[in-house]
């Protein structure tokens, strides 16, 4: 009898996040985010888990009602209230606007969570500013 042994599943997933590097003139993309689904429930405390301390407390975030599953209108996510907004903005469809008071808004590309690997590396790539080659 062989058993075959797999390393065990991390507890968290990993945050597929790219940003954009800090400074220089304001950007309309500030980086590219790449969840699993589209469950906000589940994909946004992974996010917020995961972005720069600098960034500060995000209060506010913004997606597209199409697109995303339907949820509340706040969540309570690592100790704080988080209100969630939905646009049906045609000129954004994929992206994730995070606003944290007295410290700024970044907005990020959400690739699709079906896209392959191999499509999504350039499109975050190119939303955090990082040269095709690079």
């Amino acid at each position: 009898m062989t058993i075959a042994l797999h390393p065990p599943l991390p507890s968290h997933p990993v945050l597929r996040l790219r940003l954009a590097p800090r400074g220089g003139l304001p950007r309309f993309i500030d980086g590219a985010w790449w969840p699993r689904s589209y469950d906000l429930l589940a994909e946004l405390p992974i996010l917020l888990a995961g972005l720069p301390r600098e960034w500060g407390d995000v209060a506010g975030v913004t997606v597209n009602g199409a697109t995303w599953s339907a949820g509340p209108g706040r969540m309570f996510v690592a100790g704080q209230v988080v209100r969630l907004r939905r646009n049906s903005a045609a000129s954004a469809p994929h992206t994730a606007v995070l606003l944290a008071p007295g410290r700024g808004r970044w907005d990020l590309l959400v690739v699709p969570p079906d896209t392959t690997p191999q499509a999504a590396e350039p499109l975050m790539a190119a939303a955090a500013g990082i040269p095709a080659d690079g």
